[in-house]
């Protein structure tokens, strides 16, 4: 809060981390620094702080062109102290908690802001694959329905995680359970050369015969972890350690999550888990770069505009 106490330090900061080597146009990608200009601010003439122009295509622009920030009258200062509450959090932080300490006008605000953070920490691309041995399993998040019995999961979300042991989690929200489906996601996500551990489900016996190995324990017969033939350990506890983890902030911070937005809380916990290993300022440092070229906007924008 010291740090940016003011909207002059959050923005040096901002612009340091978006451009180590200097100001770079997000309009044409020009980055000559001879050919980039700040401009003075004015008052008068309506000219905010922060703002840059392109001798290349005249375009002028500020360092949150182009990212979850852009258009927001949020001040930056508090922009970087939510990215530092949420990424700091062992759990979650609700909007509320945002609304309250940082003195937002409104709670449809700071919940959209939560929202354009978490957007922001969603890996979009995925571009390499998990590898060793993975866990793959699936849970159903929300809460009983009254007079139906916790088996019931008609007003459930379907969530499916895979996660190396010892490294890396990706969860994905599941329109329905089916082997198709996860044949899918672990075919996009998960290495051929890995061992795969899964529970007793017969969804996963097609998916598991692409893989290096395939070994099940059967919770059924209360079986959670054991040696396959080949030495190696057996279990799906990481994955259910993860879904353990994640259903307690969810359900202890925010209570309710509708299936639209999961997502986008799944996103974080996925952060917060695969960075681990780093401080709370190495995991906001880290999480900042994320936010350039991502935009989430309450509405689409008209035809017109």
């Amino acid at each position: 809060m010291k740090r940016f106490s003011t909207e002059e330090s959050a923005r040096e900061y901002f612009e340091k981390h978006r451009w180590p080597d200097g100001p770079e146009c997000p309009h044409c990608s020009n980055s000559a620094q001879d050919r980039i200009y700040r401009v003075t601010p004015n008052q008068e003439k309506k000219i905010r702080a922060g703002l840059y122009k392109c001798a290349e295509c005249r375009q002028s622009f500020t360092a949150t062109i182009g990212t979850i920030c852009e258009d927001s009258h949020i001040p930056l200062n508090k922009w970087l102290i939510a990215f530092y509450m949420m990424c700091a959090s062992k759990t979650q932080v609700s909007a509320l908690q945002l609304q309250r300490q940082l003195e937002i006008g409104s709670y449809r605000s700071a919940l959209h802001l939560c929202q354009r953070i978490r957007f922001a920490l969603m890996d979009i691309d995925h571009a390499d694959q998990l590898t060793g041995t993975v866990e793959a399993d699936e849970t159903y998040i929300g809460g009983v329905k009254r007079g139906m019995g916790r088996r019931y999961t008609g007003n459930k979300t379907a969530v499916m995680a895979m996660i190396e042991r010892g490294g890396r989690v990706r969860s994905h929200v599941v329109p329905k359970v089916t082997g198709e489906t996860l044949d899918r996601l672990l075919d996009k996500h998960v290495a051929k050369s890995a061992h795969l551990n899964t529970d007793e489900s017969p969804l996963y016996k097609r998916s598991g015969r692409k893989f290096a190995s395939h070994d099940t324990v059967n919770h059924s017969e209360e079986e959670y972890a054991r040696r396959d033939v080949s030495g190696r350990l057996a279990t799906t506890n990481t994955a259910e350690g993860f879904f353990g983890n994640s259903k307690r902030s969810l359900d202890g911070t925010h209570h309710h999550v509708s299936a639209k937005y999961l997502p986008l809380y799944l996103a974080e916990l996925d952060y917060k888990y695969n960075t681990r290993e780093m401080t709370d300022g190495a995991r906001t440092a880290n999480g900042l770069p994320k936010i350039v070229g991502k935009r989430l906007m309450l509405r689409r924008p008209s035809s017109r505009a």
